[in-house]
């Protein structure tokens, strides 16, 4: 390609330093100021989820590459994309050490503060794609016994070490969503699904806010042992009704590690030097600082306090979008710390 491409890159995504003057010209933007009429003479954008990239968004453009270095592609119209020759790359697994150092947080966490015993527990897994193998791979090395539930994977490599869903909500004492948004599990999570759980059992929806009907889950609250939310419907505009019922609540940041943002940037630049040719950077990778030494038995607190993010967003639930901008991202534990690895339970804290 002659001409050096113009990107628009929403503000927030990181480790774009490497893409010199002689590659591209980066214009940096709000994600909510993406609009039609900024795209007019750029030829790549690089966006996360908070951008939806629609045909309205695109159409009259000459963009040729969307980047978005999130786990999911449903902010984008992937039909018009293939359509119009729009390439479109995402950065899949990009986060699943940091959503699995989320759940197992906020596990232990809840556990303290309501005196649960987690190796007593059984942890139903739906969806065990990147982040729910990960999560389940802990989990069995922590000894708590795991039921897992993912029908494309049971089709695909056979129904042995799979589940039906009727039957881990009837066993799980914790549930875990890991599940991509579709047409198939938008709202999955409603009044049926609800109330097929065991008495007390603890939800955790770390995937996508519209995978849960959130009317469904305050009604269902009282017989729940516990709720954990860290993605919403109508985010960033969340329902304060929602909040009041969760035990921890954060404001979808899950996968929000420096690790999981270095891996997103990594594969998405990769991906777009191959479309612009630009040879340097086909192996673009991005070095971080070592991780700082936390003992032990810290691991489960010291590495992600997640009840400050907790407070500070029933502090201030409307400036939800704020919080998450300005969260700084955590380290995820190095293979060092996840060996050390115990169910050392906090005090009481919440």
């Amino acid at each position: 390609m002659g001409a050096k491409p113009h990107i628009i890159a929403d503000e927030q995504v990181p480790f774009l330093e490497g893409i010199s003057k002689k590659h591209a010209r980066i214009t940096r933007i709000p994600g909510h100021l993406i609009d039609n009429q900024v795209l007019k003479k750029a030829d790549a954008l690089l966006v996360r989820t908070r951008t939806i990239c629609s045909a309205g968004l695109l159409k009259d453009s000459r963009i040729s590459f969307i980047g978005s270095p999130t786990i999911g592609t449903d902010h984008i119209d992937m039909e018009y994309c293939a359509k119009t020759g729009i390439v479109v790359a995402n950065a899949p697994g990009c986060n699943s050490g940091a959503v699995m150092q989320y759940v197992f947080t906020a596990l232990v966490a809840w556990a303290g503060n309501n005196a649960e015993e987690l190796k007593s527990k059984t942890l139903g897994i739906v969806g065990v794609g990147n982040i729910g193998k990960k999560v389940a791979a802990l989990a069995s090395r922590l000894g708590i016994r795991t039921i897992l539930n993912d029908p494309p994977r049971a089709e695909a490599e056979g129904p042995e070490g799979f589940s039906d869903l009727g039957l881990l909500l009837e066993q799980s004492d914790i549930i875990t969503m890991h599940v991509p948004l579709t047409p198939l599990t938008q709202n999955m999570v409603q009044s049926h699904f609800l109330s097929s759980m065991k008495q007390s059992a603890c939800f955790i929806n770390t995937s996508r806010g519209d995978v849960v009907d959130e009317d469904a889950l305050r009604k269902a609250a009282p017989q729940l042992g516990g709720i954990i939310l860290d993605v919403w419907q109508g985010e960033p505009h969340i329902n304060p009704a929602t909040l009041e019922v969760c035990n921890i609540a954060t404001p979808h940041i899950a996968g929000y590690s420096l690790e999981g943002k270095r891996n997103a940037t990594e594969q998405v630049v990769r991906a777009m030097a191959s479309h612009f040719g630009w040879n340097d950077l086909q192996n673009y990778s991005v070095t971080l600082p070592p991780a700082g030494y936390v003992p032990s038995d810290l691991l489960f607190t010291q590495c992600f306090p997640i009840f400050e993010q907790d407070k500070q967003l029933r502090k201030t639930p409307e400036q939800f979008e704020q919080i998450r901008n300005a969260y700084v991202y955590r380290r995820e534990w190095t293979q060092e710390q996840y060996s050390q690895l115990t169910l050392c339970l906090p005090k009481k804290t919440f």
